[in-house]
């Protein structure tokens, strides 16, 4: 793995790695996030329950986390805004979106994940799915776009 799957446009053994082994804390909330994208697409389910908040843990599933990450093509990961979780921040949110391929069916998983940080180093604490935006058309046409997102014309889709 040369570059990090985190999106950062850096080689992967100086963004996520150092953080995912141990080496390195991860400064921000931002960056355990990113730490957190890769280490799944890595199939590092130790970090992932190690990063999520003690006060989290007990309805965590290791073999499922792991049998799911097995499963999943990775196709990366977007940051789309933090709020707090700086280095002298005791918590932060980052909004994400993190795109992958399950069973060859192109999904996003849009969230805004909730980030403490606890002893010095950051966790994850909890998240909240974002729900797509509802698409406002006044009226569809025949040749538009069908509304439920499949990409099909209307005529083609839901307007049959």
């Amino acid at each position: 793995m040369n570059n990090c799957p985190c999106g950062s446009g850096l080689a992967y053994s100086s963004c996520c790695e150092p953080i995912i082994n141990g080496s390195l804390p991860a400064e921000t909330a931002e960056k355990l996030m990113r730490a957190r994208y890769s280490a799944h697409v890595a199939v590092q389910m130790d970090f992932i329950f190690e990063t999520t908040h003690p006060d989290q843990r007990q309805d965590y599933d290791h073999k499922g986390t792991r049998e799911w990450a097995e499963g999943t093509d990775w196709q990366g990961l977007e940051i789309i805004a933090t709020q707090n979780g700086g280095p002298a921040d005791d918590s932060g949110e980052v909004e994400f979106i993190a795109r992958f391929s399950e069973n060859d069916i192109r999904r996003e998983h849009h969230e805004r994940a909730q980030f403490k940080r606890q002893d010095g180093r950051w966790y994850f604490h909890d998240g909240t799915l974002v729900k797509p935006r509802p698409i406002t058309v006044s009226k569809i046409g025949r040749n538009d776009p069908c509304s439920c997102g499949s990409g099909l014309k209307y005529k083609k889709c839901c307007g049959k």
